[in-house]
């Protein structure tokens, strides 16, 4: 890699040595490179899980799909829900905060045989999750977290699915539980916890805070997993350096750069990753996601779903304003194809946009929880309403 790609942060950062780091063990799986791709909403789906595979081996979660909908048969969930012919091995990612309904939809998916791996979230940050007490506010109530984690591992356990759980810090730095939630996942089962080092009322903003990691790492015996803040492949390799944790999970990322899944294979097999794409080899990938999202949903919701994308593709470009309003309005391939022709081929990737953050940036917020939630944190009781959460 040609040094003016590499960050400060990461100037003397490298490659892996040979036998320093282990694959993740997951039931009968080795996950290797220990790279797991995090579940986002609206973006997890498959096309994109196997563009992303492509590039190079690790763990690919689909995105968050609500346990009660799954279990009435809702069929918008049950369409999130499904994988790839070809897609192996199948991660689902289950909301829920009713110890019944996890443990009727996790029956339902290990008994029809549509998954490998379940993974839970207690760690949505956003407010209509959070104001019923769902997502990263549910591990305040530490006894009604270890029933859903219970109830998931044991219907998965016939069929020997391991279940693994992912959460944040906590609602606040005033309330954190993630040394709670971790020790919960330990005991009832799961094969790894995963933490993403900001609490919710961080959502996205500043940068996360890896010393927790580290500080989850010492409280546990099973697997820990990092996320937060891989932007390029050798940030995997200090975070893990760093805080002893035993892989990584990549969100923001990967988002228009799903090549940075074959930048973490090369530093995990102890090479140095190549240049990024140049714009035209960029456009090519653009085209290889949108035909394939069109094979998955059809052209139409395809293209619409698609804009988003081409903007995380382009960012950072010098000129690329033009063209992402353009890809703003496309609704055809034949569409796309066009504005893809119209860029520069030769223009090379441009340094600044190596650490520039793609979706979700909204800054920080004020945790909303429920009434009184506060006020009895050993209660059981799952909320009355489940939130109906769909990717995110």
């Amino acid at each position: 890699m040609d040094p003016k790609y590499k960050s400060d942060v990461n100037r003397d950062v490298l490659p892996a040595r040979p036998g320093e780091f282990q694959a993740i063990p997951l039931g009968s799986m080795a996950i290797w490179p220990p790279v797991v791709l995090a579940p986002m909403a609206g973006v997890t789906n498959y096309p994109f899980r196997k563009l992303c595979q492509n590039y190079g081996a690790g763990l690919y979660v689909s995105e968050m799909i609500t346990a009660r909908p799954l279990v009435e048969g809702n069929q918008k969930t049950l369409r999130i829900a499904d994988f790839g012919p070809d897609e192996s091995p199948r991660s689902l990612q289950l909301y829920g905060v009713d110890p019944y309904y996890v443990g009727r939809a996790v029956e339902r998916l290990v008994g029809e045989g549509k998954v490998d791996h379940i993974d839970m979230n207690f760690g949505c940050p956003v407010r209509k999750v959070t104001r019923k007490g769902g997502g990263s506010a549910l591990p305040l109530k530490r006894a009604l977290l270890r029933s859903i984690v219970r109830a998931a591992v044991r219907a998965a356990e016939p069929a020997r699915v391991p279940v693994t759980i992912k959460f944040r810090l906590g609602v606040s730095d005033q309330l954190l539980t993630f040394l709670d939630a971790g020790k919960i996942g330990q005991d009832e089962g799961c094969a790894y916890v995963a933490l993403h080092a900001r609490t919710a009322a961080q959502l996205y903003d500043g940068e996360a805070d890896w010393s927790r990691i580290a500080e989850l790492k010492r409280h546990l015996s099973i697997p820990v997993l990092g996320n937060g803040d891989i932007w390029e492949a050798h940030d995997a390799l200090r975070m893990m350096r760093q805080t002893g944790c035993d892989g990584v999970v990549v969100g923001r990322g990967c988002l228009g750069r799903p090549w940075l899944f074959r930048d973490l294979a090369r530093v995990f097999a102890g090479q140095e990753p190549d240049d990024p794409p140049r714009l035209g080899e960029i456009g090519d990938v653009m085209l290889t996601h949108a035909r394939l999202l069109a094979a998955w949903w059809g052209e139409g919701p395809a293209l619409r779903a698609f804009r988003r994308q081409a903007t995380w593709y382009t960012k950072g470009f010098r000129g690329s304003a033009a063209a992402r309003q353009r890809f703003m309005t496309v609704a055809s391939l034949s569409e796309l194809e066009e504005v893809v022709r119209t860029l520069d081929p030769e223009e090379p990737f441009p340094v600044h946009a190596m650490r520039v953050p793609r979706g979700k940036s909204s800054g920080t917020q004020e945790v909303s929880l429920p009434e009184g939630y506060l006020e009895n944190l050993e209660d059981a009781t799952p909320p009355i309403e489940e939130s109906f959460v769909e990717g995110g």
